[in-house]
């Protein structure tokens, strides 16, 4: 820059989850031009099944196929000057590091190495109130209720001073998913710990590339608006000393990036306008989305303000053992034939039993599947035995003495172990960040001085559509868009329109009591209702929908993902004005 300050800083992404595409890091790097490459690869299933991976073998704990795009493409990032920051560490930073060291050997390579730890609270869960440790193994027998993970939420300080003091490969353990771009950003800018504003805005930025391809056309509710999305390109974060960011991606990839692909993103597993890391809180309703050419969109305004003065853990415990089964139904008396299979089941069953009857047959049908239904039990119990074949194997016996057209859609199995997460909220001062920089040496990572309660008065929400003139009965997608996600055992559903009328008519009707009308299954739990303007959205926070989260899989839909196009396909009075 002209007055000496740095440019911006083009921080690209390659994974939004464990089981992303393989081939993304190549991609990115073979794309265009980047300073960094991101990788998400932790979510609350992910840190279930890397637990599991520990208990198997301690050496373990970490995202192995970052390993498999490392050895393809390390040389690459390499050549190119560009570093490579990811949580692939998972339960075991240290012994990714290591395994990073080894296999650059191999190929003939000497990267510099930096990791972040201090998230794994585990040893100290008793210590901390957090549960007991998960000892032995999860195969067979009666599992003990205990933790198998106990993670901290770090930011993004640990990254940057690793890349501060010249790493070119970084990798951490469970730190947000929006730090992965933080840490960069404040090694790159020398910020100050206290530069909330900035912090904010490259949260804003982390949490929209974090999730790779939904910032560029996939699970875009409108996504028959995308141009191509066979084969979607990853999103690119620009972002700026005042923590402003433009959002887009490598010329002549696949999918998009519109202000409709970036909002969407911004209303992915959030809450109320107040956005909290570890390093800043983020007022999420003050940020505002603005278009800036072909696949290019800026996020401005961000403000932010100190975090709070707790860390969040994330708590993954095994809650026992599950089993399903489920019976095809197929042609006339759908419901008769449920009741008789579970009359017949009756007394047989662990006392924790769902059944779930999906409707999904259609009269006179064309195939013998558009004639069907599916019946889905689920049972769940501490007794492997219990809810394994003892279980599935009743089920079986039905086969020639229940109802006309009897089969399954899988035969019978065991039960498999599933966990439960929960979150705990610890004082800041017990959890102690390490960053270990490529001389192997390790500083200990400071939490900022200070913090500031979540509490704060919510935007009021503009005036109600006052418009005369006929209304139609349509689908609520027809004018709006949605994004969901989970939260543990909650999920989110954000509800967003293009225009000022469009969000004054919908603020005044999609309320609690309407979102309660429209979708049963919320009817008896706890909903909040948040309002951003600045992004004509209506966040609600669903508690308890999803029972004790994605790990348990008892519910249809375990992570809530398609919730918002369940409430799209509901239909609304809609002002015609508005069509």
């Amino acid at each position: 820059m002209a007055d000496g300050s740095p440019g911006p800083i083009r921080i690209g992404n390659a994974s939004g989850f464990y089981g992303d595409r393989l081939g993304a890091m190549r991609e990115m790097l073979e794309g265009g031009q980047l300073d960094v490459l991101t990788g998400d690869y932790l979510a609350e299933l992910t840190m279930l099944i890397l637990g599991r991976d520990r208990l198997r073998d301690p050496a373990l704990g970490y995202a192995r196929t970052f390993l498999r795009q490392l050895e393809d493409c390390l040389g690459l990032a390499m050549d190119n000057g560009v570093r490579i920051v990811a949580n692939a560490g998972g339960l075991n930073p240290a012994g990714l590091a290591t395994a990073i060291g080894e296999l650059a050997a191999r190929l003939g390579l000497a990267p510099q190495i930096g990791y972040v730890t201090g998230d794994d609270l585990l040893p100290r869960a008793a210590e901390l109130g957090l549960g007991e440790p998960l000892s032995g193994g999860v195969e067979g027998g009666r599992p003990r209720t205990a933790v198998l993970a106990a993670n901290a939420y770090l930011g993004g300080w640990g990254i940057a001073r690793c890349l501060q003091a010249g790493a070119d490969v970084v990798v951490t353990g469970r730190v947000t998913d929006a730090s992965l771009a933080v840490g960069p950003a404040a090694a790159h800018f020398g910020w100050a710990r206290h530069e909330f504003d900035a912090l904010a805005g490259a949260m804003a930025a982390g949490h929209v590339i974090e999730c790779g391809a939904q910032a560029t056309g996939g699970n875009y509710a409108f996504f028959g608006e995308i141009p191509d999305l066979r084969h979607p390109g990853f999103p690119i974060a620009e972002i700026h000393a005042d923590g402003s960011s433009v959002i887009t991606k490598h010329l002549g990839t696949g999918g998009a990036v519109t202000v409709g692909t970036v909002t969407a993103q911004l209303l992915y597993e959030v809450a109320g306008p107040l956005y909290p890391g570890p390093d800043a809180t983020l007022l999420l309703d003050t940020v505002r989305v603005l278009p800036d050419g072909q696949d290019r969109v800026r996020i401005v305004d961000v403000l932010g303000q100190p975090p709070p003065p707790t860390v969040k853990v994330s708590l993954n415990a095994l809650g026992g053992y599950r089993n399903q089964v489920e019976f095809v139904l197929t042609g006339l008396h759908i419901e008769a034939k449920a009741d008789l299979v579970r009359q017949q089941l009756a007394g047989q069953l662990p006392a924790d039993a769902e059944w779930t009857l999906a409707r999904t047959d259609h009269a006179d049908a064309a195939t013998e599947e558009q004639a069907s239904a599916t019946l889905r039990c689920v049972v769940r119990g501490a007794d492997a035995k219990a809810v394994g074949r003892a279980f599935s194997g009743a089920a079986v016996e039905l086969a020639l003495a229940s109802y006309p057209g009897f089969h399954l859609t899988a035969p019978p199995g065991d039960a498999q172990p599933y966990g439960v997460f929960t979150a705990a909220y610890l004082d800041r001062s017990l959890v102690r960040q390490l960053a270990v920089l490529p001389d192997g040496s390790a500083v200990p990572i400071p939490w900022p001085d200070q913090t500031e309660p979540l509490d704060r008065a919510e935007a009021p929400g503009p005036a109600g559509w006052t418009a005369r003139g006929p209304v139609r009965r349509v689908p609520l997608g027809l004018v709006a868009g949605a994004r969901s996600g989970d939260k543990g055992g909650d999920a989110n559903v954000g509800v967003w329109v293009t225009d000022e009328r469009a969000f004054s008519w919908l603020a005044s009707t999609l309320t609690v009591a309407k979102l309660r009308e429209l979708l049963p299954e919320v009817a008896g739990l706890r909903v909040s209702r948040h309002l951003l303007p600045n992004l004509r959205a209506v966040n609600f926070v669903i508690e308890g929908l999803l029972g004790q989260g994605v790990a348990a899989a008892v519910r249809f839909d375990p992570q809530a993902k398609a919730l918002g196009e369940w409430l799209r396909a509901r239909y609304v009075d809609v002002p015609e004005a508005l069509l």
